[in-house]
């Protein structure tokens, strides 16, 4: 195996190819570099063929010279890829890099890192077969998340892909309706905006419920080698009675299987044993009704360039969760 860092002008069809992830892919290496964020590719190579990209993602710490690196769900890398890592983080005065690969739990044992004090994604998410029948879906939905499906369809809410610039502006309407009722300090319409359009055409798709023309509902999806990501929604308190978001998740598990996705994955959840009356309990449940499974990754890893510096930055966490993903 060799290593290297991969020019600008490398294949974004072979990145792609081998990218475990949404936020491996080229197109979000792209969308971070118009936010102003350095983005540095590396690659792992079978002979000339490239077996894995390890792209990185490096932030300013405001008011300081430093920056610190973000490497989301990724293969684990190799002590190769984590020596380039390394120099490569030194040149940009980084004081860490968080790794978070799109492992699960049962693999730790492969990663030799010590695990972060603090992780950014979701340690668990869950996730729905695709691959079973649309019948056997249905079946295997909670009583209750069927019942309102079926009260929306009833009622007359309708689902439509908007992958548009009109279905962005709803979908963010809906969205920061929902952050600011949820208290969620959330990204800006600005990343939402560049996001959205550096994946459309790809990976974007905005699906939108509507009840006689009124919005209700949104999702902005991410479809990325035969699976399809929940990563935002959105929705409003008016017609809250119809139980328009149960019916947009249906039609997006459908809209999934019609577009060939093996996997639905939700993005993030609490754990299996959840307590539903902390913040994340109400969508945990939600997501938890259309029979998915609960999945847990091997979780967080720092590796620490600047001991001192490190450990007065663990105490930043709002900078941390707004910035890095």
């Amino acid at each position: 195996m060799t290593v290297s860092v991969l020019t600008q002008d490398y294949s974004a069809k072979k990145i792609n190819a081998v990218a475990t992830h949404p936020l491996q892919s080229w197109q979000w290496g792209e969308a971070r570099k118009k936010m102003g964020i350095e983005v540095v590719r590396l690659g792992e190579f079978n002979g000339d063929h490239l077996q894995n990209i390890f792209q990185t993602t490096f932030h300013k710490i405001p008011h300081s010279p430093f920056t610190i690196g973000y490497l989301p769900r990724s293969a684990v890398p190799s002590q190769k890829i984590l020596e380039l890592l390394k120099a490569e983080a030194r040149k940009r005065n980084a004081i860490c890099v968080k790794l978070e690969p799109n492992v699960a739990k049962s693999n730790e044992k492969t990663i030799n890192l010590p695990k972060a004090q603090h992780s950014l994604f979701p340690q668990w998410t869950q996730r729905l077969d695709l691959l079973q029948s649309e019948e056997t879906l249905l079946a295997h939905l909670k009583p209750k998340t069927r019942y309102n499906m079926r009260l929306a369809e009833k009622k007359g809410v309708v689902v439509k892909e908007m992958t548009t610039e009109e279905g962005f502006e709803i979908f963010a309407q809906l969205y920061f309706e929902t952050t600011a009722r949820q208290r969620y300090s959330g990204h800006t319409k600005e990343y939402h905006k560049i996001i959205f359009e550096t994946l459309r055409g790809t990976m974007s798709h905005i699906l939108i419920a509507f009840y006689q023309k009124i919005p209700l509902s949104a999702y902005h999806l991410f479809m990325f080698n035969k699976v399809l990501y929940y990563p935002y929604g959105g929705s409003s308190l008016e017609h809250k009675n119809l139980m328009a978001s149960n019916l947009l998740m249906w039609r997006a598990i459908q809209f999934g299987k019609q577009h060939g996705c093996a996997t639905f994955d939700m993005w993030g959840s609490l754990p299996p044993e959840y307590d539903a009356t902390t913040p994340w309990g109400g969508f945990t449940r939600f997501k938890e009704g259309f029979g998915t499974e609960f999945f847990e990754f091997a979780g967080s890893y720092d590796v620490v360039l600047r001991p001192f510096a490190y450990s007065a930055f663990n105490a930043a966490q709002s900078f941390r969760k707004k910035f890095l993903l």
